[in-house]
């Protein structure tokens, strides 16, 4: 029994042209959406790193407060020693048996007393820090408070876009899918290429008033009759676009050559 072997049909050039083309309307829609959402994916993404960055300044915030409080409070408890000291050796200074064990304590007492003044000034130092960390973290605060506000904001608006244009775009997307199938992936690739390097996204331009769509150079007459015939790919030597006929490209009715 003789076995059937399946033969893929090559498509033609043309067929290929036609392909590339609706692959670049495809793709051009899919870019409209993207446009019509605008820069609000990226406000979203700048708004989340700076909250990021807020949350991290309150944390940062906290830690410093608290470290803050916990300074003051050892010097609170230097200057209750201080004073417990200076207390006693005025307690002994009563009791000493000659000027050399009085003058000792004096200096004990001088110093104690130095070491509270010092303490003092240190205390106000830390209070004033820890008075404007607060300050700060109350502004970092509020700032937070409105970022996110402006953040569910952006989200819902985007959400809103998106949600209008998801299935759409998905349609367009498994579209660009099926038409890539149909060409060989080197087309695809240089498609993709030049569609990159293009600053409006068209890889794939039909020739209008006798230049090219896309970078709009004139286009000798001997190329144009050789894009209308549709026998190989042909693009621009200035812009290395691919180039179409306009009837191929739905603008025309069919010419006859």
């Amino acid at each position: 029994m003789a076995t059937e072997l399946k033969v893929e049909k090559e498509i033609t050039v043309e067929e290929k042209l036609k392909a590339l083309y609706d692959l670049q309307k495809a793709v051009s829609k899919i870019d409209e959406i993207k446009i019509l959402r605008g820069e609000l994916p990226l406000e979203v993404q700048d708004l989340e790193d700076e909250i990021i960055g807020l949350n991290t300044r309150m944390d940062n915030f906290k830690t410093e407060i608290s470290e803050i409080s916990t300074i003051i409070s050892s010097k609170k408890i230097e200057i209750e020693e201080a004073r417990i000291k200076i207390a006693k050796y005025k307690e002994q200074q009563e009791n000493v048996r000659n000027n050399r064990e009085y003058d000792n304590l004096s200096k004990e007492i001088e110093f104690q007393s130095l070491e509270i003044e010092l303490c003092e000034k240190r205390i106000r130092e830390f209070t004033a820090a820890h008075e404007s960390k607060i300050a700060e973290q109350k502004s970092s605060s509020e700032q937070l408070t409105e970022r996110k506000l402006d953040l569910d904001l952006k989200k819902g608006e985007l959400n809103e876009i998106v949600s209008e244009t998801k299935h759409e775009e998905e349609k367009l997307r498994e579209n660009a899918k099926q038409i890539e199938s149909l060409i060989e992936p080197r087309l695809v690739t240089a498609f993709k290429r030049i569609r990159k390097n293009a600053r409006n996204g068209l890889a794939v331009v039909y020739v209008q008033r006798d230049a090219c769509g896309g970078c709009f150079n004139k286009i000798p007459a001997q190329r144009q009759l050789d894009i209308r015939l549709r026998k190989k790919i042909i693009v621009c030597e200035y812009c290395g676009r691919i180039l179409v006929d306009q009837e191929l490209a739905g603008f025309l009715p069919a010419i006859e050559i």
